[in-house]
């Protein structure tokens, strides 16, 4: 059964548009550092799994893309590297804490904004919505995301 997610990535960092010029229009999700987004990667992702690109941290955050995990969860090496500012000096080469999956962008969309998504009555329970959620990545509930894909327009996706 497919999964749905949303995560946000910070445009200064990663955008949809840097992604969509990378080979593959595909990036390292790196840089997770919370347990429970860890082990969504982990434990819970799937190749396949749909994936709403969100921005973050922004003048307009909101949903500016489609997405897949195109991998399977791996060590993310940053957290080996002294010069990266994800850098975790606890996390042992056999032991890693820190784990990634491949996102590969397959539609770059409108940006479906925040103050649109809290305005939508379909999407009030959407995780990324709910009152003191910090998470960076969360699950998608399927009829949220068919929701969201007709907001977009994308009906051949729903």
């Amino acid at each position: 059964m497919k999964n749905y997610w949303l995560m946000k990535a910070e445009p200064a960092e990663a955008s949809i548009d840097d992604v969509l010029a990378m080979p593959n229009a595909t990036v390292p999700w790196t840089g997770v550092r919370n347990y429970q987004a860890r082990n969504f990667m982990r434990d819970a992702m799937q190749v396949g799994d749909g994936v709403l690109f969100y921005h973050s941290s922004c003048a307009e955050p909101g949903i500016v893309g489609l997405a897949r995990v195109a991998s399977g969860a791996y060590t993310d090496p940053t957290q080996f590297d002294a010069q990266s500012p994800y850098f975790d000096a606890a996390s042992k080469a056999e032991a890693p804490r820190w784990m990634l999956v491949d996102v590969q962008v397959l539609h770059k969309t409108r940006n479906l904004t925040l103050p649109e998504l809290r305005q939508d009555p379909e999407l009030q329970a959407l995780t990324v919505l709910k009152k003191g959620n910090r998470l960076s990545i969360t699950p998608v509930e399927a009829h949220h995301w068919r929701t969201i894909l007709l907001r977009l327009g994308h009906v051949d996706s729903v």
